[in-house]
């Protein structure tokens, strides 16, 4: 499969697949943010659902990219469609977006394959997956800027690891993280509510359904702010909040805690900056996903 280039196998279903409508879709939600609110991002979280449902939030996160200062994009997605007990890479070299082509980092493949911690992935499994791909066409719009040819990408999925693999793969990371020229993008939906999703978590104190989940999620939320994996995984033991990027979001949290462990006195602050959701539940038939847009900030 090396040489193979993945196509954009989600474009015309869960985004537009024309580049000039598309542009002017990422265009807007992305103006509608305003300036940045915070430094440049090192590190983002990000939905990634259809567009129609998170494109507007997703552009809080990536309006706090400095483009210019990225030479390498990290992209950390779930595995929703095969059971994985570690990370894998992608063999191919090429991703398709409806804007150009993203090329595929193969020297920091080589050097993830080499810590015996990483499988490829096969190009029906890289296809199959939207986790990654519904990313792309924002790095690609936002990194334009930069020019095509002067970045890479490393996708990364990312398995249902237990909180020692997701403290295992963040200290492989913490090196790339501390990189100034690299950017990670932690791709995450939140709560998954619905008795389709087998998760109808419900306090009724805090009102109606959609009120609860939206508790819910802000507790989670609050927790990956302080940065501290422990807590976060305490939290996910306890409510079981479906948040499908929990362990890109534990692989990120493990390179934190990481870094903080060499003690190179790095400065770091994590802020969400929009939350959504897919539809106000009220009633326990109704269902909803929830999105949420975060950028970590590394000085």
């Amino acid at each position: 499969m090396p040489g193979r280039r993945r196509r954009a196998s989600h474009a015309g279903s869960w985004y537009v697949n024309d580049p000039r409508q598309l542009g002017a879709e990422l265009d807007q939600w992305l103006d509608a943010v305003g300036e940045p609110s915070l430094a440049a991002a090192r590190a983002i979280i990000g939905p990634h659902a259809g567009y129609r449902y998170c494109g507007a939030c997703a552009g809080y996160a990536y309006r706090q990219i400095d483009p210019r200062r990225v030479e390498r994009v990290f992209i950390l997605g779930p595995s929703h469609h095969i059971r994985l007990g570690g990370c894998a890479v992608s063999g191919c070299l090429k991703y398709e977006t409806p804007f150009y082509d993203l090329a595929i980092d193969r020297a920091v493949n080589e050097e993830l394959m080499k810590t015996g911690e990483f499988e490829v992935m096969t190009l029906e499994t890289d296809e199959d997956e939207h986790s990654i791909e519904m990313h792309l066409p924002y790095v690609a719009r936002v990194m334009e800027a930069r020019g095509r040819e002067n970045f890479t990408i490393v996708p990364i999925l990312v398995g249902s690891l237990n909180p020692e693999k997701e403290a295992k793969y963040g200290r492989i990371f913490a090196k790339y993280l501390a990189d100034p020229a690299n950017l990670f993008v932690i791709s995450s939906d939140f709560c998954h509510w619905g008795q389709r999703f087998r998760y109808t978590h419900y306090d009724e104190k805090c009102g109606e359904i959609h009120e609860s989940i939206k508790a819910l999620d802000f507790m989670g939320m609050n927790i990956i702010e302080t940065l501290d994996h422990e807590a976060f995984s305490q939290y996910l033991r306890k409510y079981g909040n479906t948040i499908c990027g929990r362990h890109p979001i534990g692989v990120f949290l493990g390179a934190v805690t990481a870094m903080r462990q060499h003690g190179n006195g790095f400065k770091m602050n994590l802020k969400f900056l929009n939350y959504d959701q897919s539809n106000q539940v009220k009633q326990m038939r109704d269902s909803s996903v929830s999105y949420a847009a975060a950028s970590f900030v590394l000085g």
